[in-house]
C-alpha cells in the first residue's frame, strides 16, 4: 500500500513538472516572437491547441501574457495575437564598481529603461547602506504593477560563488552579506553576479545571438564572460572567466590576485590611465584625459595605446585555442573611442583559429552589465533559460 502511494506521488510529480515545462516553452516562444497566435503557437511547439490554449489561459489570469489584437491575414477568421505583458513587473539592476554605482530600472523586456549614476567612495562597512538608499531612490516612484519589482541584480567587479563575493580585488567588499541584507530588507529576490558574466549575458540577450559567444570586459580589471550553446558557464566556483589573472609577464608586477605579471596589470583601463598618470607627471587621470592625449598625438600616451593592443592579441590568441567561440566581443573605452584599435587587434592574431571567429565591438557599451542583470532576473523570475530580445532604449532620471 505504501509502495502504491509513493508511485501516485511520483507519477502526479512527473505530470506537473510535464506541464510546467510545457507553460515555460510556450512563455518563452512569446518572448521570443513578440506577438503570435494560438494556432502559431501549436504548431511552432508541437502541442495540441487545446494544450496551448490552457496554458495561454493560465499565463493571461497571471497577468504575463496579453491579447494584442488580430493577426493581418486575408484568409478565414483572424486569429488573435498575444503578447507578453512586460509592463506586469520591473526589473533593478545595479553595477557596483569601485568608484561609481551604476543602477538601471525596467520592465520584463528590458525595456522602458532608466538609468542613475551614484559617486561611491563606501568602504565595507558602508556600503550595504548605500546600496539599500540607491534601491530607495530607484524604486520610490514606480507605479504599481501586478508583481512589481521581481528581482535586484547585482554586477560585482570580482568572483562571485552561490550569490557570494568571494574576491574582489579593488575593493573591500568580498564575503559581505550582500544577498541577505538586501533580501530581509526589501522582501525581493537579489542576484549577484560577475560583471563579466552579466555582460555577455547582455550582449548575447540584446545584440548578439550567437551561440557561442566570449565577451571580454576591460574596466577596472579585465573579465571574460562565457557562452556555450547559449548558457553561462561559470566553472566549478564561479571563477571561470579570470582572464585579467592569465599571466601575460612571468615575474612581472604584482597583482591582488597573488600572482605576477597578469594581463590586467597591463591592459586594464585601470593600469594604463595609471601608467600614464606615472609618465605624464599628473596627480591623476581619467579615460577622457587619455583620450584627448591620443588625439593630440602625444607620444606617451600613443605607445600605451600600442602596448593595449599588443596585450589583448595575446590574451584573444589563447582565447581562441582554448574555446573556439563563434564571436567575441570586446568592451572596452578604449575600443568605443578608437574603432581603428579592433582592427589592429584582429591583425595580430596569428592563431589560425582566427579565421573561425569574428571580433566585434560591444554592441551595449556601458549598459551591458545592467542589461545583463535585467535579464538575470527576468529569466529567474519566469523560470526560463534563453532570452532573446532586442537592445532597448535608455533614459536618465
Amino acid at each position: 500500500m505504501e509502495k502504491e502511494s509513493d508511485k501516485t506521488l511520483m507519477i502526479t510529480g512527473s505530470k506537473e513538472l510535464i506541464r510546467d515545462m510545457n507553460s515555460h516553452l510556450i512563455l518563452e516562444m512569446i518572448l521570443q516572437e513578440g506577438t503570435v497566435s494560438r494556432a502559431a503557437l501549436a504548431k511552432r511547439s508541437g502541442l495540441t491547441k487545446a494544450t496551448v490554449s490552457a496554458i495561454v489561459q493560465k499565463l493571461m489570469e497571471q497577468n504575463l501574457v496579453i491579447e494584442v489584437g488580430n493577426d493581418n491575414t486575408s484568409l478565414g477568421r483572424k486569429p488573435i495575437l498575444l503578447t507578453f505583458h512586460a509592463a506586469c513587473g520591473y526589473a533593478l539592476s545595479i553595477d557596483v564598481n569601485a568608484n561609481t554605482i551604476s543602477a538601471m530600472i525596467c520592465d520584463l523586456k528590458g525595456e522602458n529603461c532608466r538609468l542613475k549614476l551614484y559617486p561611491n567612495h563606501a568602504g565595507r562597512e558602508e556600503i550595504l547602506p548605500l546600496l539599500i538608499s540607491v534601491i530607495r531612490d530607484m524604486t520610490l516612484a514606480l507605479s504599481d504593477t501586478p508583481y512589481g519589482v521581481v528581482g535586484i541584480g547585482l554586477g560585482i567587479h570580482g568572483t562571485v560563488c552561490e550569490n557570494q563575493v568571494t574576491f574582489t580585488p579593488y575593493s573591500p567588499y568580498e564575503h559581505l552579506p550582500f544577498q541577505e541584507t538586501l533580501e530581509q530588507e526589501f522582501k525581493i529576490p537579489v542576484y549577484l553576479e560577475n560583471e563579466a558574466n552579466l555582460s555577455v549575458m547582455g550582449e548575447h540577450t540584446f545584440y548578439y545571438h550567437t551561440p557561442n559567444l566570449i565577451g571580454i570586459s576591460v574596466h577596472t580589471g579585465i573579465g571574460v564572460g562565457i557562452i556555450i550553446d547559449n548558457q553561462l558557464y561559470t566553472g566549478a566556483s564561479g571563477n571561470a572567466g579570470e582572464f585579467g589573472h592569465s599571466i601575460i609577464e612571468p615575474d612581472g608586477r604584482p597583482c591582488p590576485c597573488g600572482n605576477s605579471g597578469c594581463l590586467e596589470q597591463y591592459a586594464s583601463e585601470r593600469s594604463i590611465l595609471r601608467q600614464f598618470t606615472v609618465k605624464k607627471g599628473l596627480a591623476w587621470a581619467n579615460i577622457d584625459t587619455f583620450v584627448a592625449a591620443c588625439h593630440r598625438q602625444d607620444e606617451d600616451a600613443l605607445l600605451l595605446l600600442t602596448d593595449f593592443i599588443r596585450y589583448m592579441s595575446y590574451g584573444i590568441n589563447n582565447l581562441l585555442n582554448t574555446f573556439n567561440p563563434d564571436m567575441i566581443v570586446i568592451n572596452s573605452s578604449f575600443t568605443t573611442y578608437f574603432p581603428e584599435v579592433l582592427r589592429q587587434i584582429q591583425g595580430r592574431l596569428q592563431n589560425r583559429m582566427r579565421m573561425h571567429c569574428i571580433l566585434v565591438p560591444s554592441g551595449l557599451q556601458d549598459t551591458s552589465i545592467l542589461l545583463g542583470a535585467a535579464c538575470l532576473c527576468i529569466r529567474s523570475f519566469l523560470g526560463i533559460r534563453h532570452l532573446k530580445l532586442r537592445k532597448p532604449e535608455e533614459k536618465p532620471f
